[in-house]
This record gives C-alpha cells, sequence and structure tokens, in this order.
C-alpha cells in the first residue's frame, strides 16, 4: 500500500449528487442498471436519514483509525466519508468525536466497512453512518494507509468523486461520469412509478398494468377452484 493523500480530486456536483439523495437507493440503484449497490451488510446506525454525496475515501488498517484523522482535512461541505480497511476488520473505528469534526465542515455522512461506535451520540446529534458492524471496540492510531484513492466496499469499487446514496435500504455509489445519466433515469423512473401508483390507488391490479396476465400460461400458472383442487388431491391419495 502506498500512504498518499490525494488533496484535489476531482468531485461529481454538489448539486447533482443532493438530487440523487433525494431519489433514494432503491431508485437509484434500478435506474442506473441495477449496479453499484452495496449490499445488505451496509445498514444505517439510526433509522431515517438519507444523504447523497461525494465520496472521499479512506484505506486504513484493521484496528488502527490513524488515516481517518487525516482524511477529516480533505473534507469539504457535501462530502460522505468512505472508510475501509485492507483486510476484514469489525472494530468501531469511527465515532461522535469524528462525526463532530465533520459535521463542522458540512459533510453528509459516513460508510464504513468497518464497525461503528458511540450510535446514541450519532443519533442524538443527527449524524448518519452505514457499516458492517457495531462495535465498542476501540482502535490505534500507529500505522499509515491512504485518503483518496480507490478502494473496495463490499465488491464495489469507489473512486474519490463518486456520488453515495445511502438510506434505510442501504448504501449506493454511482461513478461520478455515470452522474448526468443517472439522473436523468431516476426521474423518469420516479414519474413511471408515481403513475403506476395512482393505477393502483384508483383499482387497477399489477396483473393487468405490468401486462401479466395473458403470459400466465407460460410461467405454468392456472386457476382451480377450491372444490376442483380439493378433488385432485383426494384423488392423488
Amino acid at each position: 500500500m502506498k500512504s498518499v493523500v490525494i488533496t484535489d480530486p476531482p468531485r461529481a456536483s454538489l448539486a447533482d449528487a443532493a438530487r440523487l439523495g433525494d431519489y433514494g437507493v432503491a431508485t437509484v440503484h434500478e435506474a442506473a442498471g441495477r449496479i453499484g449497490y452495496l449490499g445488505p451488510r451496509l445498514r444505517p446506525a439510526w433509522p431515517g436519514a438519507r444523504i447523497g454525496g461525494t465520496a472521499v475515501t479512506v484505506l486504513c488498517w484493521p484496528g488502527d483509525n490513524l488515516m481517518i484523522h487525516v482524511a477529516v482535512e480533505q473534507c469539504r461541505e457535501g462530502d460522505v466519508l468512505v472508510v475501509v480497511t485492507n483486510s476484514p476488520s469489525t472494530d468501531g473505528l469511527f465515532g461522535e468525536l469524528f462525526a463532530t469534526a465533520l459535521q463542522q465542515r458540512g459533510v453528509r455522512g459516513v460508510v464504513l466497512g468497518c464497525g461503528v461506535r458511540d450510535v446514541a451520540e450519532l443519533r442524538e446529534m443527527g449524524f448518519p453512518a452505514w457499516s458492517t458492524a457495531v462495535s465498542a471496540q476501540g482502535s490505534v492510531k500507529a500505522t499509515a494507509g491512504a485518503v483518496n484513492v480507490p478502494v473496495v466496499v463490499e465488491g464495489q469499487l469507489i473512486r474519490p468523486g463518486d456520488v453515495i446514496v445511502a438510506d434505510d435500504d442501504g448504501v449506493v455509489r454511482v461513478p461520478r461520469t455515470d452522474v448526468p445519466a443517472v439522473l436523468e433515469l431516476s426521474a423518469a423512473r420516479t414519474a413511471k412509478e408515481e403513475a403506476t401508483r395512482q393505477a393502483f390507488r384508483d383499482g387497477e391490479l399489477g396483473l393487468d398494468r405490468y401486462g401479466l396476465r395473458g403470459r400466465l400460461d407460460e410461467f405454468g400458472i392456472r386457476y382451480a377452484s377450491y372444490a376442483d383442487y380439493s378433488a385432485e388431491g383426494s384423488s392423488n391419495d
């Protein structure tokens, strides 16, 4: 690992990142072609938060949060801190003191491929955090890592300046260069879903809305009355 801090990576538009955050993880993930989702292990420390921001990436050693201290200085308003360790770790590398420093800088939240602690304090101060573990296990500050280099979190490559969207459904990343296209697709998907929502309110069924009724034979689905089904069962006894 090269111990380096990249100070000026290109970032996606903060306004675009915020708009993607408003659409939410499920919509953005679908609009992007069902790619970029960081998986079910990343869970919010407290429910209800929804963010969209630009990634500042941090590569740490297990049980060592030295590079998070280094990374705070590189964070700007609208960023999301993304922390990963170079081998698996559940230690609580991030807590309320880090959140206080980041909140003062306008950072929108943190995504941790390791552990978080001080959950009650994070909830009280309204600082969003997603992590793969909650752990009171503390850390040292002894080994150099890297800031604003490409990192892999739960199998997804994240580059500094990519957009991170996170809510109760998890976390998704959108590559910086894909943001304008994913924004358009998210808007179109939202409009389509609203039309479907209204159709369901009006009593239309999904079988008809999605053109599924005429395909039931293809799936091998048949309808039978209770009496006929019961009779078939008896004949097989």
